[in-house]
């Protein structure tokens, strides 16, 4: 196939996968640039030096409501990588483990009857979770915009311990940052666009494979629009040439060894800290958000045992610095457990994190306590994601054209596209950019 226009994607992670393979799909020759050796930014995989084995930075997981990341998938020929599971499992110390899973009932109430049965809630956690999910489904997001999602469950009476057991583990998981500091608007759309929309929004999905396995299909889609990837390239800059009468007129790319690119249009889709490094300087002033970016981080804890301790796909642990388990092998002798806003975890040493997460395991997974952990790793990723605190959300960019003369697009899942930093925000950045410089060159 020929491609009128060439467009480069800056970086190789989600947003700059889905931008280059949603421009191919529009008929641009696209070269995608990663300045390491693998695609997936922070979902990927990589290979234990000790073992030999491949292993996930961090357990990455989707969900139903995901439509452009299932899209990403689909296009990219490994939908059925993924293992879909519409139950959860909550598991708190001295319970019998609750499964959370839709009834009967329609929208937005489909959760309702397992809620009433769940074991890991008192009376009144049940009565404070009814009141509020009633106030989430009738909220209105913008109303609660330049406040945190804290001062929403106080302004409807949540407890505090209830805020520990159900609030807290959903939230912090889903947007990484706790209640207190989240944007209520990020928060919000996660339960209405998530948990109330139905049981098929809710579903959660795992892959079945190692994450860099997901884009081994990047290269076939885009060299098949002509284009292709390129790993170990660093692009230094991305400068504007200004035309003889002052107006732009063309893109050059500088890159680290030396060489310059000149296409018809670059998608800038890098982490925020790296952004303004390689933007133009004359378009510096739009990223306002450097000026309140924060992080915050993740930590991946891999556990092989003796024995079998997790029956179950994947588990939530309640009221514990652990939030959740993923069983990595059919027996559940291999397990990847999570902790998301992990702040107070990345001053600890791996044999403290090992003995911290094990110790959650112990208490909360039935029979886990007889187990023997074989092998550990622990894996810190200190930025792992944006903070959506409100102060970020005032100033978050848009997806798409940050100068129209020579089409120069953002993606990134910090870029404004209503989600949290996931997956599917990433996904939808990058079309959203794509599409925002196709349409640029078809009016020029």
């Amino acid at each position: 196939m020929s491609a009128r226009h060439h467009a480069i994607v800056v970086g190789g992670g989600i947003a700059g996968i889905a931008a280059a393979v949603r421009l191919t799909d529009l008929g641009w020759r696209v070269t995608l640039l990663e300045a390491t050796r693998r695609l997936g930014g922070r979902a990927t995989s990589h290979v234990d030096p000790e073992t030999g084995e491949e292993i996930d930075n961090c357990q990455h997981v989707t969900m139903g409501a995901c439509a452009a990341y299932e899209w990403l998938l689909g296009r990219l020929g490994v939908a059925d990588a993924i293992e879909w599971s519409g139950t959860q499992t909550w598991l708190r110390a001295g319970c019998a483990p609750t499964r959370l899973e839709a009834g009967a009932l329609p929208a937005p109430l489909h959760y309702a009857g397992a809620f009433a049965r769940a074991r890991f809630l008192s009376g009144l956690d049940k009565a404070a979770i009814g009141g509020a999910m009633a106030a989430i489904a009738r909220a209105d997001r913008e109303a609660w915009r330049g406040r945190t999602f804290g001062e929403f469950l106080l302004e409807h009476a949540q407890p505090e311990a209830t805020v520990r057991r159900f609030w807290s583990p959903v939230v912090v998981s889903a947007c990484n940052l706790g209640v207190e500091r989240v944007s209520a608007t990020v928060a919000l759309m996660v339960f209405q666009e998530g948990l109330l929309a139905g049981a098929g929004a809710a579903r959660i999905g795992v892959p079945r494979v190692a994450l860099g396995r997901l884009w081994e299909g990047v290269e076939w889609v885009l060299e098949r629009g002509g284009g292709g990837v390129r790993l170990g390239a660093r692009v230094r800059r991305v400068e504007i040439e200004d035309g003889a009468s002052g107006g732009a007129r063309g893109v050059v790319a500088r890159m680290g060894d030396g060489l310059e690119m000149v296409p018809d249009a670059v998608v800038v889709a890098l982490p925020p800290a790296r952004v303004g490094e390689v933007l133009p300087t004359r378009l510096r002033e739009l990223l306002r958000f450097e000026r309140v970016l924060e992080h915050s981080p993740i930590l991946g804890v891999h556990l092989r045992c003796d024995r079998p301790i997790l029956s179950v796909a994947h588990a939530v642990l309640v009221e514990r610095g652990t939030q959740w388990l993923f069983r990595k092998d059919a027996p559940g002798r291999c397990v990847h457990a999570v902790i998301s806003a992990a702040d107070e975890w990345m001053g600890m040493g791996e044999q403290q994190i090992v003995e911290r997460v094990w110790a959650d395991v112990a208490a909360c997974v039935p029979g886990a306590g007889d187990a023997r952990v074989l092998w550990a790793r622990a894996i810190k990723q200190r930025q792992a994601t944006f903070a959506a605190t409100p102060a970020f959300e005032a100033v978050r960019p848009e997806a798409g054209l940050i100068e129209a003369g020579v089409p120069i697009a953002l993606a990134g899942d910090y870029t404004r596209t209503g989600w949290p930093a996931t997956m599917e925000g990433a996904t939808r950045s990058g079309v959203m950019a794509a599409e925002a410089v196709a349409g640029c060159a078809k009016r020029c």
